[in-house]
């Protein structure tokens, strides 16, 4: 009986304006959902703003006109009341009652459209908003340098999410409530030019990173070559040869074994928001019982006091492991190296530095630009090198700056390595010392030993059989 007059309302009242709205509502958006269907079951959208429309704008019009038929079922019902016309009590109401069964069939078979129409969009909503499309294209201006950065990664199969937020739910709403303010911020046109680094709302490294990459793995050290073309007339090419020692968190000695080993924890004060001086490094060790201050010679004691504390991890080297920023001359070089410009053109290398550095205002104008200066450059010679150097050496400006977004040579540093920013040096820079008087060792060594410098014709590559 209770059930049945429950039920009262929902007969002789759902005829009111907003719940017939909602049903127009429900009822557009699940016609909407039919058209777009194909488009979703093909796998990611390509264009980021079918992708809004599809899996954010149509949820939310869908859940609204659902919300809509109780709440004009409900503010009916209180009118009436208020009016005095709400009847003692209604027609009664039983098993073989016509509008009773027309309803029953009614709501179920909609409920059961409703549930497969939303539970579907709701999923879409949940992995478009996960994937590289939504990260990268939707606020195309704000993320094109870091999309550009990504493409041309190591990572660049690896989706956005993976190493931003992570498996687990609570990140993930997380990291959708934190995006609610830059939302506004794009909309009010108020976000900061160049986006600042570093980002302080990241998942722990460990749980990301290590997800693939295993310090207690890293055991064998690495050969690498590292290319380099002079800006003479035949860009006399010259290769440093480095014994990178990588080695594990629990291998002597190398990079990650003085970092990561078991026990050890290190921790440092940055001087600076963006992590490139360091004021302060302290070393602990629990399995030795060790701990060591190490303090910069510059720093002054009054002023750590106000200093952050981080505890180091993978990002505090390898801060830019997907998006990294390259500086003209070395982008230049390793498009030498793959075959892209010809070293075999003179100048080049000079040339296209000199193109990079020049300053303009937008990316279309810089297209224009380098290739004018190339062009003009080399009057005769191979058309078909001098068409493919242009074209490379536009493409190195339009993945490393970006002018709309205030983002020029250098804006990003690389803290992997020491030669085009402090990197290392940061804290291996033989100015950190202790109370006792040890410092941070600054030693070639400690992380590589230099088998060639800047040689054309290093006799180790011969001896392993490397050269070329």
């Amino acid at each position: 009986m209770r059930l049945r007059s429950w039920m009262y309302p929902l007969v002789y009242l759902s005829q009111n304006w907003i719940s017939r709205a909602g049903v127009v509502v429900v009822t557009t958006a699940a016609v909407l959902w039919l058209f777009l269907l194909p488009t979703s079951m093909r796998g990611e959208v390509q264009y980021p703003y079918i992708g809004i429309l599809a899996f954010l704008i149509l949820p939310g019009v869908f859940f609204l006109g659902l919300a809509l038929i109780p709440l004009g079922i409900w503010l009916h019902v209180r009118a009436e009341r208020k009016a005095g016309r709400t009847p003692v009590a209604y027609a009664p109401l039983t098993s073989r009652s016509p509008e009773l069964r027309r309803l029953a069939w009614f709501v179920g078979a909609t409920t059961i459209v409703n549930i497969a129409i939303g539970s579907q969009v709701t999923y879409r909503a949940i992995t478009y908003m996960d994937s590289v499309t939504f990260c990268g294209k939707t606020c195309h201006t704000v993320m094109q340098p870091e999309f550009a950065a990504y493409q041309n990664s190591p990572h660049s199969r690896v989706e956005c999410v993976a190493c931003h937020i992570g498996p687990g739910a609570s990140w993930f709403a997380q990291s959708k409530l934190s995006g609610l303010s830059q939302v506004f911020a794009v909309i009010l046109n108020t976000y900061p030019r160049p986006i600042p680094t570093p980002v302080h709302n990241l998942r722990p490294a460990r749980e990301t990173c290590e997800a693939c990459h295993w310090p207690q793995k890293f055991v064998e050290d690495r050969l690498q070559i590292v290319d380099k073309y002079a800006d003479d007339e035949h860009n006399t090419l010259t290769k440093t040869v480095l014994l990178m020692r990588i080695s594990g968190a629990g291998q002597q000695p190398g990079i990650h074994h003085a970092h990561l080993a078991p026990g050890v924890t290190i921790s440092y004060n940055p001087a600076d928001e963006s992590r490139q001086t360091i004021a302060r490094v302290e070393y602990h060790n629990s399995v030795t019982g060790r701990t060591t201050v190490y303090t910069a010679s510059d720093a002054k004691p009054a002023s750590l006091k106000n200093l952050p504390l981080r505890q180091m991890d993978c990002m505090d080297c390898h801060n830019r492991p997907t998006h990294t920023f390259q500086l003209p001359e070395r982008a230049v070089d390793l498009a030498m190296q793959a075959g892209a410009i010809s070293p075999a053109l003179p100048f080049i290398k000079k040339v296209a530095v000199e193109a990079l550095r020049k300053e303009y205002k937008s990316q279309g104008e810089a297209a224009a630009g380098i290739r004018a200066a190339i062009e003009s450059y080399y009057e005769t010679g191979d058309r078909a090198a001098i068409d493919r150097a242009a074209g490379a050496v536009v493409a190195i400006y339009e993945r490393n700056v970006f002018p709309n977004m205030h983002i020029t040579w250098g804006a990003y540093p690389n803290n992997l390595g020491h030669m085009d920013f402090p990197g290392c040096f940061r804290c291996h820079d033989g100015s950190h010392t202790s109370a006792d008087g040890r410092s941070i060792p600054n030693d070639c060594d400690t992380c590589h030993k230099t088998l060639a410098m800047d040689e054309a014709n290093p006799k180790v590559l011969t001896e392993l059989g490397l050269a070329q």
